[in-house]
């Protein structure tokens, strides 16, 4: 499948699988000429797999900074008004990249794609020789690493580390004006789509034409002229008109209807100058009364937190079909939704989230220090991930920071706190449509969601917590789970669920002598079975609560608390884990929404006056 899903081409040219590669210890090769390809190249790696695994031939924990890759490509230099692009989908930390000893690019930003014009730098036919150099040192904390560790062997819950190309590369050929960015916004209540196309070149081009079809029926379509680098279109899908008639065209996991999208860029002479293939989800998501809502109705979040990391790949699927199935896996699990942890997943993982019908919260990889240096960085990847993945609808929430990771110090240090708020504000300023998450775990600035980590060995150890509606107040503020605050300051309460983000991590590791590491342990398949009822069975029995992330999805190296093994092998039947999540949750909590409604009713009464 194409690797950027909702934006689609027929005609692309996959550049996965072997390449030269070579290591850099003492950073010589930009000075010795490397660039060129006339380096120590003596090795093949097979892209987008990292070094550090496997599957990628190489299989070495290495710590050297600096890797180099080389591929010579049989490419002609394409004819007058056609452009060829190099799209790389993440290399970590910082890449540059050369064509025929011409360098045509760089990045910096481990888990976000970038591309680069080849165009100026191909000669007439081929071979053309494209080398990148990819940096990655591991002593840097204020480099966004998430959970790769920074040393040579993992520990605790850090895991080997991912250096270099690790997610799909491929070449485009395009015309001079095409679409370099397509965003989607959609509006349920207005039965609305919208879609921000930025294109290159835009004085070659005279508008854009969208059609929204299902099934092949039309359902909307709309030309606009392009004035600038950015248009803006909107379509009112008439369908949604009869409210009563129209719940077919919404997403939701139950049923994740997606609408396909055609999107051309007409030249002055009404020639087609680029077209692309995309889809949309129209759905909206926010949250009140202590519960998250998904087209406006209350959803209960039965989630489990994510890793994306597979033994023999690491951060990288070992096939496109891998992506699959653990989506796969999760719904037959009875989960509604994922929070990928610490990384920025494939698209097309997106994809089939989108598809199958799987919420996603999107979390930022966090750096390990606070520094002007770690915030500039931060903000500026954190942009790059919420502009990729803010149209695909499966995406419902968005955590730019976790457990204070990179802000150890915000209890107590107004300027971190500034920083999550910020990350808070910039996070809604670019996607003002989904609820954001300053800090999750604990010491919250602002959030549209209260999430708290608490890895209570027992149900009732959970009632026990967060049951009555005054000790669940005292344990936000005063309580501490995990030795902190819930809440910093005074957050005004504005119906925002509260929300067990990470619990249970329950570790069951057949057999003995293994390094791992747990929260809890439980002997076998019977006292896991009964551990983990107990657990979601008191989130779902507290009206208090909005939904539940466990602790974890599949075990992930050395931390082996997953729901299934790495190798994705159920630890008990996936009928009775479905039968524990799908249980009943209990009733919205009435003092809220009382509270609320009397609230309403006063300034109802006010206007009134």
């Amino acid at each position: 499948m194409h690797p950027r899903p909702q934006l689609a081409r027929p005609a692309w040219t996959d550049l996965c699988g072997p390449w030269r590669f070579a290591t850099d210890p003492d950073d010589i090769g930009v000075r010795s000429g490397w660039t060129c390809g006339e380096g120590p190249y003596d090795r093949d790696i097979t892209v987008p797999f990292p070094p550090e695994s496997k599957l990628s031939g190489i299989h070495e924990a290495t710590t050297v900074p600096v890797v180099w890759y080389c591929r010579d490509l049989d490419l002609a230099r394409p004819a007058a008004g056609r452009r060829t692009v190099l799209h790389l989908g993440a290399v970590d930390y910082r890449a540059r990249v050369w064509v025929n000893g011409v360098s045509v690019g760089s990045h910096e930003g481990g888990h976000t794609p970038f591309a680069c014009d080849l165009t100026d730098a191909l000669t007439d036919d081929g071979p053309q020789r494209v080398v990148v150099r990819a940096e990655d040192p591991v002593d840097d904390p204020a480099q966004p690493r998430g959970k790769q560790d920074w040393r040579p062997e993992p520990h605790a819950i850090w895991y080997h580390r991912t250096t270099g190309i690790w997610q799909p590369v491929w070449l485009e050929e395009v015309d001079d004006c095409h679409v370099e960015r397509l965003d989607w916004t959609t509006d349920v209540a207005d039965g609305t789509v919208e879609a921000l196309v930025r294109v290159t070149a835009p004085h070659a081009a005279a508008s854009v034409r969208i059609v929204i079809a299902l099934d092949g029926e039309v359902l909307a379509e709309s030309t606009v002229a392009i004035r600038g680098p950015e248009t803006r279109v909107t379509l009112t899908l008439a369908a949604t008109a009869h409210a009563q008639d129209s719940g077919h065209l919404t997403w939701s996991p139950d049923r994740p209807t997606l609408l396909d999208a055609d999107v051309e860029v007409l030249g002055r002479g009404g020639d087609a100058l680029d077209h692309v293939d995309s889809y949309v989800g129209l759905r909206s998501v926010g949250f009140a009364d202590g519960r998250f809502l998904l087209n406006g109705l209350p959803l209960f979040l039965r989630l489990a937190l994510h890793q994306g990391y597979w033994p023999e790949s690491h951060l990288t699927a070992p096939s496109p079909d891998a992506l699959r199935r653990e989506v796969e896996l999760a719904k037959e699990m009875g989960l509604n939704g994922v929070r990928i942890h610490q990384k920025a997943e494939d698209p097309r993982f997106l994809y089939w989230c989108d598809k199958i019908g799987l919420l996603v919260w999107g979390e930022m990889p966090s750096a390990y220090t606070f520094s002007t240096t770690a915030v500039e960085r931060v903000v500026a990847e954190w942009t790059e991930i919420v502009r990729r993945d803010r149209s695909h609808p499966c995406v419902v929430t968005w955590v730019p920071l976790n457990e204070s990771w990179g802000v150890a110090q915000i209890a107590v240090r107004e300027q971190q706190q500034h920083y999550a708020t910020a990350l808070y504000h910039l996070t809604k300023a670019l996607d003002p449509t989904r609820p954001v998450i300053s800090n999750d775990g604990w010491e919250h600035t602002e959030s549209d969601i209260w999430g708290v980590h608490d890895y209570a060995s027992s149900g009732d150890r959970l009632t026990d917590r967060y049951a009555p509606p005054a000790d669940l107040d005292r344990m936000l503020r005063d309580r501490r789970p995990g030795r902190r605050r819930v809440l910093l300051g005074d957050p005004v309460r504005r119906g925002q669920p509260i929300v067990l983000t990470e619990f249970g991590g329950l570790s069951y590791v057949p057999g003995s002598g293994q390094n791992w590491f747990g929260y809890a342990t439980v002997e076998g398949p019977e006292e896991f079975e009964e551990r983990l009822d107990g657990l979601i069975g008191a989130v779902l029995d507290n009206p208090e609560l909005g939904g539940f992330c466990y602790t974890q999805l599949t075990d992930t190296e050395q931390e082996r608390n997953g729901l299934v093994t790495e190798a994705r092998e159920p630890k008990i039947p996936l009928e009775r884990i479905r039968a524990m999540v799908q249980r009943p949750a209990a009733a919205v909590p009435s003092e809220e929404i009382d509270a609320n409604r009397r609230s309403a009713r006063r300034a109802a009464s006010t206007d009134e006056d």
